[in-house]
């Protein structure tokens, strides 16, 4: 199986990587399940597992780590921090007091002593560059973590990150891990061309656009109302024109997929790993079938032909819908960042 390197670390994974959103409560309830996916996922040849703390509130990054039991070595864990965990007002965000107090919270539930890639999982603007990346740098140093990374960050604090290391002789971030699929293109035209310039590995969540190329989503049928619909509505609702396209596009891609040989999902990663800035793909089964539909993916080639096609049904840079994105910023989110105050 083809292996690529994460940035300029050394550390080698599979094309596809299993992320574990969907293991504890969010998804799949039970333990046992889930480590059968794990141990499915390790024998395929994956060797690279992805996990958050908030995933669960923890209990995704327990499943895991039981799972790995006997198999740690041979595999490059991923988590990340950030998001609000549990009550308090300085449990979450890119805080020392939080890092550093998290980082043992998560190794503890990993039963592990280290993580391989650790990420900031959203950016935090309360909280320097400099600090964020000066905490990390010290658990590199005390050997906790061996690289670091981001998630969803915009082109330009992935730049202003590197130039913070650099100048202030910190440890860098390796990886980057951004949306990105069919639907969720925009990261084309700066996040991807800013990591290849920095050398910066790039590991896209939601390849298959949350399930919509997954085949269960199709024009003239229900459109599930239940897990991540309902979660985050603003991406599924049908009523919505922007989601009306992504039917449209669906049944484009399903033609192109079957004259292609291929399935929708064999397709939609194809597509992801087919980009020379991608290191890995991750995928997030809830269930061992969902599993064994994404695995032939990892020996997936699509030819420019297939890649013209798709660049015609969905142009390169576009994101069907701005709300999945996966980050807005504050200067968009809050309208106060956008109007001078008025005087009394």
């Amino acid at each position: 199986m083809e292996h690529r390197t994460i940035g300029r670390t050394g550390i080698q994974v599979s094309p596809l990587c299993l992320g574990a959103m969907m293991f504890g409560g969010w998804g799949n309830p039970d333990h046992e399940d889930c480590a059968r996916i794990v141990h499915r996922a390790l024998d395929a040849g994956i060797n690279f597992i992805d996990t958050a703390d908030v995933y669960s509130a923890g209990e995704s990054e327990e499943i895991v780590g039981k799972a790995l039991k006997g198999r740690r070595d041979d595999v490059v864990l991923a988590t990340k921090f950030t998001g609000q965990m549990g009550d308090g007002v300085n449990r979450r965000g890119h805080s020392r007091k939080w890092i550093m107090e998290e980082v043992d919270n998560s190794l503890r539930r990993l039963g592990t002593d280290y993580i391989d890639l650790y990420q900031a999982h959203r950016p935090d603007e309360s909280t320097d560059l400099d600090e964020l990346l000066g905490t990390l740098s010290d658990l590199i140093h005390q050997g906790k973590v061996r690289a670091i990374g981001s998630s969803t960050f915009p082109a330009h604090h992935v730049v202003e990150a590197q130039w913070v290391a650099e100048r202030r002789g910190r440890e860098r971030f390796q990886c980057e891990q951004p949306p990105y699929s069919i639907f969720v293109r925009g990261i084309e035209r700066d996040v991807l061309p800013a990591c290849e310039q920095y050398g910066i590995g790039v590991i896209p969540w939601s390849p298959l656009a949350g399930g919509w190329l997954g085949g269960k989503y199709r024009k003239g049928q229900p459109i599930p109302t239940s897990g991540r619909a309902a979660m985050q509505p603003q991406r599924f609702d049908p009523e919505r024109p922007e989601n009306q396209r992504k039917l449209d596009v669906v049944e484009e891609l399903v033609a192109l997929a079957e004259s292609s040989g291929l399935s929708l999902i064999d397709l939609a990663l194809g597509f992801v790993t087919a980009h020379p800035a991608v290191t890995s793909a991750i995928i997030g089964p809830r269930t061992m079938e969902q599993l064994e539909d994404q695995l032939g993916a990892l020996e997936v080639r699509l030819g420019d032909d297939v890649l013209d096609r798709i660049d015609e049904i969905v142009p390169p840079g576009t994101n069907l819908n701005p709300g999945d994105a996966g980050w807005e910023p504050p200067s968009i989110a809050d309208k106060r960042r956008r109007r001078r105050m008025i005087k009394p």
